[in-house]
């Protein structure tokens, strides 16, 4: 099976459908890594909704800090996922470098809630 990265809305697009979208990519990468994938049901939908309402009501700086965070955890989660296919094409161990950038991703989701404040 080879996994499809979906491109990432950066920018303009909804703070919170960013988020959904790196949840998701989280999923993914934990199920390579060999975890049991976070739960992707209506607590995704309801985070959704609370870092949108916060990215609406911040300060412009904040939600500037907000798209480059965001823009650049897509940026390097694409690149990782796609490093993952090329490792598993080779027949080589996903799991440790899954890990990895699951935790990673982990934290870039936590500080994205924390900047504005979800």
């Amino acid at each position: 099976m080879t996994p499809q990265v979906a491109p990432f809305l950066t920018g303009a697009a909804d703070a919170g459908a960013e988020v959904t979208q790196l949840r998701q990519v989280l999923a993914l990468v934990e199920e390579i890594a060999g975890r049991t994938p976070t739960r992707l049901d209506t607590n995704i939908l309801d985070e959704a909704a609370r870092v949108s309402a916060a990215y609406g009501n911040a300060l412009p700086i904040v939600q500037k800090r907000f798209d480059a965070l965001a823009t650049q955890t897509a940026t390097w989660a694409a690149a990782g996922v796609s490093a993952l296919m090329k490792i598993s094409e080779a027949d080589r161990p996903t799991g440790p470098a899954a890990a990895r950038l699951a935790d990673e991703l982990r934290k870039a989701l936590t500080r994205l809630g924390e900047i504005v404040s979800a």
